[in-house]
């Protein structure tokens, strides 16, 4: 995996936080927390994009925070789930893995070498 993932990655670890900060937050501490990871997320996503195909990009952020905020909600904050929601979540990791894996990565320039 090469780092425009991991910035991917980071992203959508970001939106998670900061969506479950949306529906959570109640005070001016947890909102600047909020909105920081918002902020943080967009600037690391943007980083991705520079390198890597922009639909693909954010079709794999929205994937990550879709299925992190639905198991987040599920697990710290007791939100109810069904198994028709663990399918609907299982077939878009599907698609966010098979994007990741169809999706070329970029050709890294030759370093040290003479063009």
């Amino acid at each position: 995996m090469n780092r425009n993932w991991i910035y991917v990655l980071a992203a959508g670890l970001l939106e998670i936080g900061w969506v479950s900060g949306l529906k959570h937050a109640h005070d001016a501490f947890t909102w600047i927390l909020t909105g920081a990871a918002i902020l943080l997320s967009f600037w690391v996503l943007l980083m991705a994009t520079s390198r890597l195909p922009v639909g693909t990009v954010y079709a794999v952020f929205t994937g990550i925070g879709t299925a992190g905020t639905v198991l987040t909600e599920t697990i710290v904050f007791g939100e109810p789930i069904s198994w028709l929601k663990i399918v609907f979540i299982l077939i878009l990791l599907g698609g966010v893995i098979g994007l990741k894996i169809t999706t070329k990565e970029p050709e890294e320039p030759a370093k040290g070498g003479n063009s």
